[in-house]
């Protein structure tokens, strides 16, 4: 008898064309020794197939996941719930702290919008 895969906790959707997004998940990928997470690049061909729910244009430009339950979760969620799945990076819980949280979304939202600057300017040789 075929033992069945138990569904992952969270699919996360990822922008492949990033390269700080492709690092980050390349180091979750390596973490994630349960298969606790599905992992989907938004640029493959048939994303939008795949996951219609999921508007594209937003996905480029925040972070989404989806829950086992199927809720949608975005930005710091994601992050908080990905590292949290595969055991590592513990000091991101005080980044969900109350009071720090709201700075926490805005970096991100800061992040997310010039992200493409960030990668280059990080990534250049």
């Amino acid at each position: 008898m075929k033992k069945e895969k138990n569904p992952a906790e969270l699919i996360l959707f990822f922008d492949g064309k990033c390269p700080l997004c492709t690092k980050e998940i390349a180091l979750l990928q390596r973490y994630d020794k349960n298969a606790k997470i599905q992992f989907e690049d938004i640029n493959s061909a048939s994303f939008e197939t795949q996951f219609p729910f999921i508007n594209l244009h937003e996905a480029r430009d925040v972070l989404h996941g989806q829950l086992l339950g199927g809720t949608i979760i975005t930005g710091m969620d994601v992050t908080f719930m990905a590292w949290d799945l595969v055991e590592r990076h513990r000091w991101l819980k005080m980044l969900n702290l109350p009071l720090v949280r709201p700075l926490t979304d805005w970096g991100y939202q800061i992040f997310a919008r010039h992200r493409s600057k960030i990668a280059n300017f990080l990534t250049r040789k």
